[in-house]
């Protein structure tokens, strides 16, 4: 049985992509580039699709059908939501709007274990950019604990313009960072707010930080100089959730 994840050969793959499906990149072989292919890079061109040229030998070890033909995409296990409806959405809440924002997740282990705790905490929706970011693949899916049915998706070509949109709609962009002026549980979390999470190797990416209106930091007492991307999410995340039930009954800070 093939995986559900991966389309092989050139025919498939460019079908998909005439049907509009969800690709997350699509792999071609060097050398490769002719025929059909040519077609298949000009099209994922035209709607931002990442496209990888690897060795071929590379898609033979990945291959399933080995009638590859020189092309596989990988294709999300589920569907993307629209940044439009998750805002319609938010605003309907009696809850102010709550988003998160991943720069950087590659790994769908903690994609999967984010958005676990983002329906947990009550997230309205997860934003993550289309390139060098793993996407809503089967693994994720499992991790997630059937999170994913519930948790929109959104992916966008450029996470920075998100920004900027967010912004435009009232949100306050705070970013998890080592250089954070105050710990997390110092800065106001509640509101309409939007927290933006790096990869666990190289943090927030340096115009998303530039972009954020302020950073704060988890302190680190141990050895050990970051923490895992979904345990910082998720310290987050909950700290967000106790400010804004502590200031639902009126508590003092």
């Amino acid at each position: 049985m093939l995986d559900q994840n991966k389309i092989e050969g050139r025919n498939p793959v460019l079908e998909a992509l005439k049907a509009g499906r969800e690709i997350d990149k699509i792999l071609v072989a060097k050398g490769s580039e002719k025929g059909s292919i040519q077609k298949i890079i000009g099209i994922a061109k035209e709607k931002k699709i990442p496209i990888q040229y690897v060795e071929r030998q590379k898609i033979d070890q990945l291959s399933e059908s080995h009638a590859h033909q020189g092309v596989m995409a990988f294709v999300a296990a589920y569907q993307y939501a629209e940044l439009e409806e998750i805002l319609q959405r938010a605003e309907q809440k009696k809850d102010a709007p709550f988003l998160l924002l991943l720069d950087g997740i590659t790994d769908p282990h903690n994609l999967g274990s984010i958005l676990r705790t983002a329906d947990a905490a009550g997230v309205d929706g997860v934003i993550i950019p289309k390139r060098n970011a793993v996407g809503l693949t089967a693994t994720v899916a499992k991790t997630s604990a059937g999170a994913v049915e519930y948790v929109p998706v959104v992916k966008v070509p450029n996470l920075s313009q998100n920004i900027d949109k967010l912004k435009r709609n009232g949100f306050w962009i705070i970013g998890a960072d080592m250089d954070g002026e105050k710990d997390y549980y110092d800065e106001e979390l509640t509101g309409k707010i939007a927290l933006v999470v790096g990869s666990e190797g190289s943090g927030i990416g340096r115009l998303i930080k530039e972009k954020c209106d302020f950073l704060v930091r988890i302190p680190m007492k141990g050895k050990v100089g970051s923490l895992n991307a979904s345990v910082a999410a998720s310290i987050l995340m909950y700290e967000a959730v106790r400010q804004r039930e502590q200031k639902g009954r009126g508590d003092s800070p």
